[in-house]
């Protein structure tokens, strides 16, 4: 195989592989958004969550409280 064949093989590999490579990186450019977006929902969760514990926290020593009991 001469080196004019070669270089032609390459260039048929290199031709064949751009674009599964711009698919591949446009699919992880997009999964990566997709990733953040939900790990800042799931950082919006978890803080309403731990109001929600505070609330439900402060009715429970007032309950306490009104039922008479230590506090």
């Amino acid at each position: 195989m001469t080196i004019d064949e070669r270089l032609e093989r390459l260039t048929e590999r290199h031709e064949a592989l751009t674009p599964t490579v711009e698919l591949l990186a446009r699919t992880t450019h997009e999964h990566s958004q997709q990733i953040h977006e939900h790990s800042q929902q799931i950082t919006e969760i978890m803080e309403a969550a731990a109001r929600l514990l505070h609330i439900a926290q402060i009715h429970e020593q007032r309950l306490t409280r009104l039922e008479g009991g230590a506090q």
